[in-house]
């Protein structure tokens, strides 16, 4: 006996419906083939570019989608929404083109850019709490308040339909797909892309990405229902998300999608692969798509889509964010050296960095501290290097010439 559809569980028809209505109004993303991630994983990669969609992620899918079937009393009173920044912006755009007042929560630390953009597409702005939970329950409460509608960033069977037509793109530009991995935050994306896989190509696999400190879904999938999970600090603020959704959870439990976790480390590094490499600007939460395939390699099969969720980044994060990729690669170095306080000790050691072509960016010469000796100096370096073996020769010749390093 064939198991009924709930009225809540998003199909494949429903996906396709939501591609008509967004013709014609959203960017059909490119993909990039991905040759230097391919190497390294051991097959082919192929980047999908919602990086490059309007409003600068894929939430405008979605959010499109759900305004677009409002009554004409719900348009008329106006919709509600709550967002780190990237459904902000998404609900601001297709408000904008709606003609519908839209009100948006941010958190407290939302990226300047973000609140920026997602006023100057129209939308009134309050920020309140330090999470998108916190967000969405004042989101909920003007709801109860104003009798506005709530535009929810991935619980609704509109929102995960729209976030869908991803994965009908992704398999006309991509046959081959064997793989697609998805961040994953609420799950409206990871859910939307598992639905059309799993009836229109039920050999491709899906794999979602959390941060490894905002992850609610392994718990809950392993309990069989949505729990709520304690977050931590995470430079994935777009998906650092507490609770997964109920309609996106239905569909990702029922289908088996595998989920992983990756560190900070890792999406620095991947982050900074994808910008030197690939010459593309995206945000962290994006990046957790191509450190999971960067933290196991030879573990997708078949031809590889890490989906490049948003590049809305804040050019401060973005620089932070480099400096600890660059950290993370072995690109950069920072040691501390004993020296005897005497004429000439500082420029010895720096001609012994120079000879193992260490370049150095910054020096901090101290004589003030407990740990020294009176005849002593401390000397800490910030140097640039070429790699992981690099630093290591650089710290060998050191110790080699006779040098205490830290």
């Amino acid at each position: 006996m064939t198991e009924p559809t709930p009225l809540d569980r998003v199909t494949l028809a429903d996906v396709r419906a939501a591609a008509d209505l967004l013709a014609g109004t959203i960017t059909r993303t490119p993909v990039q083939r991905f040759r230097a991630l391919a190497q390294i994983a051991g097959t082919d990669v192929v980047l999908k570019c919602e990086n490059l969609q309007r409003a600068g992620s894929f939430k405008i899918r979605g959010a499109y989608t759900r305004l677009s079937r409002l009554g004409a009393e719900e348009k008329e009173r106006g919709v509600v929404a709550a967002s780190a920044g990237n459904h902000a912006q998404g609900v601001a755009l297709a408000a904008q083109q709606l003609g519908i007042p839209a009100l948006v929560y941010m958190p407290l630390g939302a990226s300047v850019p973000k609140l920026s953009a997602t006023r100057g597409y129209g939308a009134e702005v309050r920020q309140v709490g330090t999470s998108v939970d916190e967000a969405l329950a004042e989101a909920r409460a003007e709801v109860a308040r104003t009798g506005k509608t709530l535009i929810h960033p991935f619980d609704h069977v509109d929102v995960v339909a729209g976030q869908g037509t991803v994965a009908l793109e992704i398999l006309e530009q991509v046959p081959d797909v064997g793989t697609v991995v998805v961040p994953l935050g609420g799950g409206g994306l990871a859910a939307g892309i598992a639905t059309v896989l799993a009836e229109a190509a039920p050999h491709v696999r899906v794999v979602g990405v959390q941060a490894h400190s905002a992850a609610a879904y392994p718990a809950s999938l392993a309990a069989g229902r949505p729990l709520s999970a304690k977050l931590s600090g995470t430079m994935a603020d777009g998906i650092a998300v507490g609770t997964p959704g109920d309609v996106p959870f239905e569909v990702l439990h029922r289908l088996g999608v595998e989920v992983v976790t990756v560190t900070e480390d890792q999406m620095s590094r991947a982050l900074l692969l994808v910008a030197e490499r690939a010459k593309l600007v995206v945000e962290p939460a994006a990046a957790v798509s191509v450190a999971a395939v960067l933290a196991a390699p030879g573990a997708f099969a078949g031809t590889v889509v890490p989906v490049l969720t948003g590049g809305n980044i804040d050019p401060l994060l973005l620089q932070r964010v480099v400096q600890h990729g660059l950290v993370a690669a072995g690109r950069y170095l920072q040691i501390s050296v004993r020296l005897d306080d005497e004429p000439g000790a500082l420029a010895s050691l720096l001609e012994t960095i120079a000879a193992a072509e260490g370049n150095i960016v910054r020096v901090d010469h101290r004589r003030t501290d407990t740990t020294l000796e009176v005849s002593e100096v401390l000397v800490t370096l910030q140097l640039e290097a070429k790699g992981p073996e690099h630093c290591a020769a650089v710290l060998d010749r050191l110790r080699r010439d006779g040098y205490l390093v830290t």
